[in-house]
């Protein structure tokens, strides 16, 4: 299962295929990101083996004399496991060409003969997972096992198991399944914090379903974002070999240590390895992870707020530092932010003490904190630094995924102003009582939508099939879309059309 994300780059627009679980699909291939539902809350499930000390230090690290990386590699590879998911799905209604010509129309209206009601068909994909505890416990990602029925395990020394979800996070894409063995080697946890470019990284999983393999290269950069595939990124990035089928699987350092889940490639679309693959990791994952046996499921902090990056535009007008902090653009009424003296236009500095360098790291800072956590901010209004202490939240389950309103300057949509459809303006356009949508107030000349024919006075009335009513549903289904096309339905003076969308 493979998904394209177009990511803009200065260089060449390149395409975000997205590592899933079958990456090499055993049939139709239909991408599933939502969460699955919670099996279970475990408690009192056996942790996972540490080393003593820095996990930089010690354990299998090459010595002069040693035989290439067979002695690292080794136990590691008796940890990592192949997953194979299967779903069943329902296929839309098919139809025979041959009766959209319109001279059959004529007799047959829109009951063509020849066509069927939707299909159920069975998926079948694979994926990598890591064995973290010797009684069955292993992480993975959620797309591996997003929406499944049946989830196997193949161990390297060729067991097969039954596997079980225990609970998923689409938000940072982790699962956890758990199978009925006991006694299972397991890995070593790393510290994702100490990495540093130029390390050594090995990329294990199981590509193409091909069989276990291991891959070598380096750690290219560390704490990549905005590449619109999870909600919370802060990846490690890889020019060790990672391909279709190596989702969920191990990102080892030097010594063996677990250093991230491998989730996703950037390719030009297809879909093979071009030496730029992504990991999470490995303690955002643990995070995750240890959140999920312990509740079934993730809890985040939250502050109650739709923030910003201080542009120099935004820092010219704001006057304030650009390039660091996070622009405060909305207030949630009542929210913790709200609650303790937080307003819009200010610039969030500092939380407990360290310095917030962009949206991004407060946005994980804040997620990482269990609701209830007292915070303490620093945040500069009108030239004045001010503090602030916050008690956050329980961040709600239908915003859990959202980002803020207005699509970035890197969205299709950018330049695009848009309003709710009142019954007035509705009728000033010469459209039905009925006509629902958002009302298009202003175009950018230079915008991709005003290449696309998008003009001031139409109303959207879908985004990718998916109706709009207001202007939160506008910016909910522009954010969920990131970077790719979108397929509109404008209505303009009570015609309909579709217009698409294209990204630059």
């Amino acid at each position: 299962m493979q998904q394209a994300i177009q990511v803009r780059h200065s260089v060449a627009a390149l395409v975000m295929a997205t590592v899933l679980a079958a990456g090499g699909l055993l049939g139709m291939a239909a991408t599933s990101w939502s969460g699955h539902s919670v099996l279970g809350a475990l408690h009192g499930v056996p942790m996972y083996i540490e080393r003593s000390g820095n996990s930089g230090g010690g354990g299998l690290a090459l010595t002069p004399g040693s035989s290439g990386f067979a002695p690292v590699l080794k136990p590691v590879l008796q940890a990592v496991v192949n997953i194979s998911s299967s779903k069943v799905v329902k296929t839309p209604q098919s139809q025979n060409p041959f009766f959209s010509d319109p001279f059959f129309r004529q007799f047959f209206g829109n009951q063509f003969p020849g066509t069927q009601g939707p299909q159920e068909q069975k998926e079948q994909s694979l994926g990598s997972g890591v064995i973290v505890s010797p009684n069955g416990y292993i992480l993975t990602n959620n797309h591996v096992v997003a929406g499944a029925t049946d989830i196997k395990v193949f161990l390297p020394d060729k067991r097969q198991f039954k596997g079980k979800v225990v609970g998923t996070d689409p938000k940072t894409d982790i699962a956890v399944v758990k199978i009925d063995a006991t006694e299972l080697p397991t890995i070593t946890f790393g510290d994702s914090s100490k990495i540093a470019v130029g390390d050594l990284a090995f990329a294990i999983g199981d590509p193409f379903g091909i069989g276990e393999t291991a891959t070598m290269g380096i750690v290219s950069a560390t704490g990549r974002n905005g590449l619109d595939i999870e909600d919370y990124e802060d990846f490690i990035q890889t020019d060790a070999a990672i391909n279709p089928g190596n989702s969920g699987g191990a990102l080892v350092n030097s010594h063996g240590d677990l250093i991230g889940i491998n989730t996703a490639i950037l390719s030009h679309g297809t879909g093979g390895n071009e030496g730029i693959g992504f990991a999470i990791p490995i303690d955002m994952a643990r995070h995750v992870m240890d959140e999920i046996m312990k509740n079934g499921k993730v809890v985040r902090g939250y502050l109650g707020v739709v923030i910003q990056d201080v542009s120099p535009n935004l820092a010219k007008a704001f006057n304030v530092p650009a390039g660091k902090g996070a622009l405060v653009g909305d207030v949630t009424p009542d929210g913790p932010g709200a609650k303790a003296g937080l307003q819009k236009g200010d610039v969030i500095e500092a939380l407990n003490g360290d310095t917030v360098q962009d949206i991004n790291s407060l946005r994980l800072q804040i997620a990482s904190f269990a609701p209830g956590t007292v915070v303490h901010l620093k945040v500069l209004r009108g030239g004045q630094e001010r503090d602030l202490t916050v008690t956050l939240g329980q961040l709600p389950e239908k915003e859990a995924a959202a980002t803020p309103g207005a699509p970035n300057e890197n969205s299709p949509m950018r330049g695009v102003q848009v309003d709710n459809l009142t019954p007035s303006i509705a009728r000033d356009l010469g459209l039905g009582v009925g006509t629902k949508g958002v009302v298009v107030t202003s175009v950018a000349p230079d915008a991709p939508a005003a290449d696309a024919g998008l003009q001031r006075g139409d109303v959207i009335e879908q985004i990718n099939r998916q109706d709009v009513s207001n202007v939160s549903d506008y910016n909910r289904l522009v954010t969920e879309t990131g970077k790719q096309s979108l397929v509109l339905l404008v209505n303009r003076g009570g015609t309909t059309a579709f217009v698409v969308v294209q990204p630059e």
